[in-house]
């Protein structure tokens, strides 16, 4: 009921962006961790699967190796459909053998994208391939990938939630937003991420220097 893009750029930038049809898709799916690089657990979700993978790379395996000491051990793995991706920008991806629906995963440059109950596997074509097309910061690639999934078919059935998440150099997500519930997920979040990208670095500013983080002029912030 899923379709992700997992990816990182020359910055060493690493991010997902994530739809489905299911509430609240960005809170289960989506695992990063800045200078090791990003995971994804979807079809039948379960998290912990997500940071097995960032352990095993953090531990210094590559994306295969991580992936197949996550798949070797997990008892349900036909049930799961999995993507990993180190900084550096090498990928890999599993799908079970009782993934929902018409499901499939690719792996690009810097890019793992896959899907499930999807309305036709060029869906996973598109995120992939427009990702690798896209210019502009890492966020921007992201969003313009999924709006590509959903142009090229989609989901079966109507999507609900996004998400879209971003960490670089600290140790935190530095762009991190959510639709939980909608009828346009992804309109609505591109909706968010016009209105975020043009603060993200101000914020990061404030977490580093509060004394050099600038005023918005709202409220109790004069």
């Amino acid at each position: 009921m899923t379709f992700s893009v997992l990816a990182t750029d020359d910055s060493g930038a690493v991010g997902m962006a994530v739809t489905s049809s299911s509430p609240a898709v960005a809170a289960r799916c989506i695992h990063l961790r800045s200078g090791v690089g990003g995971a994804a657990s979807q079809n039948v979700t379960d998290p912990r699967l997500g940071n097995q993978l960032l352990d095993a790379l953090d531990r210094g395996h590559g994306a295969g190796d991580a992936l197949n000491s996550v798949v070797e051990k997990c008892e349900f793995i036909d049930y799961r459909q999995l993507t990993v991706l180190e900084a550096g920008g090498e990928g890999a991806a599993y799908s079970g053998k009782h993934a929902l629906g018409v499901n499939a995963d690719r792996v690009g440059a810097h890019v793992v994208a896959a899907g499930n109950m999807l309305a036709g596997p060029q869906v996973v074509d598109a995120l992939v391939e427009s990702f690798e097309s896209a210019t502009g910061a890492l966020e921007e690639r992201l969003l313009t990938a999924l709006e590509a999934g959903l142009a090229a078919g989609g989901e079966a059935g109507p999507v609900h939630s996004a998400g879209l998440a971003v960490v670089r150099t600290v140790p935190w997500r530095e762009t991190d937003l959510r639709v939980d519930w909608s009828d346009h997920p992804i309109s609505d979040l591109r909706r968010l991420l016009d209105l975020w990208l043009p603060q993200r670095d101000d914020y990061v500013t404030r977490g580093l220097d509060p004394t050099a983080a600038p005023s918005y002029g709202v409220p109790g912030d004069e």
